[in-house]
Parts: C-alpha cells; structure tokens; sequence
C-alpha cells in the first residue's frame, strides 16, 4: 500500500479529530473527547502552535497521526511528548505505524532533544510490543497522575 508522511494542514484536523474519537473508543472512552475541529485548528496553528502534528495520507485520505509537543525535563532538559500515535483500525499491520513513529523520532533529532516521552495502556500488549521493538523503554511501575478541568476547578475554589 501506498501512503505518505507529511506535516499536518489545518484543512486536515476534521479527518485528524475522527481518528482522535476512533481511539478514544478503541481505548472505551467514547464520550471523552471534548475537543472539537475549531479547537484544534486554533490550538496547532496559531502564531504559538501548541501541537504539531504528522499524518498519514492513503488516497488522499488521512489513515494515521502523531501529534507530539514540547516538554521540558527536570532531569534532561529539552524533550518531546507524543501525545497519540493513531492507525485507523482497519489500517494497521500496514507500515503506517512505524513510518509515523520514525517521523516523530527524525522530528526529534533534528531538534537535539534528550528524550521522547509517550503513554501506552496497560492493556494494549500489540502497541507495548510495537515500541519495545522499536527500543523505547516501558516503565511499568509509574503512574499517570492529572487533575481534570473540574478537579482544577475545585481545587482552586478551595485555595
């Protein structure tokens, strides 16, 4: 199959929000996207982008993302984040996984960062195996920790 790697477009963030929700099930949580097209394209391209993102296009059609952002360690200094690596469901065991991470990781070269940083599901064993082969290293014995935006909004009332 034919496809090709290239930075996103701000016409391409309706097809990159379908594959945000086709995850966001994938991973059962349906409903948890708040996000909504005008969002992501004042969020990714304002004159202070908060994301940047790749695509996958087959047939003119996106089938794959990476959005990853900048971070910055206590310990290394500059990092990236990959936010979400997405492969349409019915797309995947194509390459298109593998082409989207090296972009991230060429990305990341090229901008002299110490690490990549990513999360995966306890529970995805086929994407856990996918980024050992690749030669990331999954810590197993940390946990996510965030306040949500009404967790913020309590905390602050509470202040």
């Amino acid at each position: 199959m034919n496809f090709i790697i290239r930075e996103s477009k701000k016409s391409d963030m309706a097809q990159v929000l379908e594959l945000i929700k086709e995850l966001a099930s994938f991973e059962k949580e349906p409903d948890a996207v708040e996000l909504t097209v005008t969002d992501l394209e004042n969020d990714g391209f304002a004159k202070h982008p908060a994301f940047h993102c790749f695509v996958a296009e087959v047939n003119s059609k996106i089938e794959g993302i990476a959005l990853i952002y900048n971070r910055y360690s206590t310990w290394k200094g500059k990092i990236l984040h990959l936010e979400d690596l997405i492969v349409r469901q019915t797309k995947r065991g194509l390459g298109i996984g593998t082409a989207l991470l090296d972009e991230v990781v060429k990305h990341a070269h090229s901008l002299g960062v110490k690490r990549i940083n990513w999360e995966v599901i306890d529970w995805n064993e086929p994407a856990i195996v996918f980024y050992e082969k690749k030669g990331a290293k999954v810590l197993r014995d940390w946990d996510v920790v965030w306040l949500d935006e009404a967790a913020i909004n309590n905390y602050v009332a509470n202040l």
